[in-house]
C-alpha cells in the first residue's frame, strides 16, 4: 500500500472553514465512489486552524499523475474539486497553480 500526504490552507475566514467542514460531513456519493474507483483506499483530512493535512493510502500500483485524472473525469467530482478550491489557498512556497502540495515522508514507525 502506498501513502501520500498533502497540505493546503483554508482561507482565513471562519465562515469558509465552517462551510468546508460542513461539506466534508456529507461528501457527495460520486466523490466517494470516484475516489475509491481510481485506487485510493483510505483518506483522512485533519485541520489545525486553517491548515489542512490530507493522508491517503492507495493501492501499490497507484500513480498520482495517471490515476487522479480518472477521478476528475466524473463531472460531479470535477464540480466538487472546483467548489473545494474556492475555500482553499496554497501554502507559502507552493508552485504556481498547485493547491494541495505533496509532503515528503521523513519518518514512519510501524509495528514489527
Amino acid at each position: 500500500m502506498k501513502r501520500f500526504a498533502q497540505t493546503v490552507l483554508l482561507k482565513s475566514d471562519p465562515e469558509v472553514i465552517r462551510r468546508y467542514e460542513q461539506y466534508h460531513a456529507d461528501i457527495w456519493p460520486e466523490v466517494i465512489q470516484g475516489t475509491f474507483a481510481c485506487g485510493v483506499k483510505r483518506v483522512f483530512i485533519y485541520r489545525y486552524q486553517r491548515m489542512l493535512f490530507m493522508f491517503m493510502e492507495t493501492t501499490d500500483d497507484f500513480d498520482m499523475q495517471r490515476d487522479m485524472p480518472k477521478y476528475m473525469a466524473d463531472p460531479k467530482a470535477k464540480e466538487w474539486d472546483e467548489l473545494m478550491r474556492t475555500f482553499q489557498e496554497p501554502v507559502p512556497g507552493a508552485p504556481e497553480g498547485i493547491t494541495w502540495v505533496q509532503m515528503k515522508e521523513i519518518c514512519a514507525l510501524v509495528t514489527p
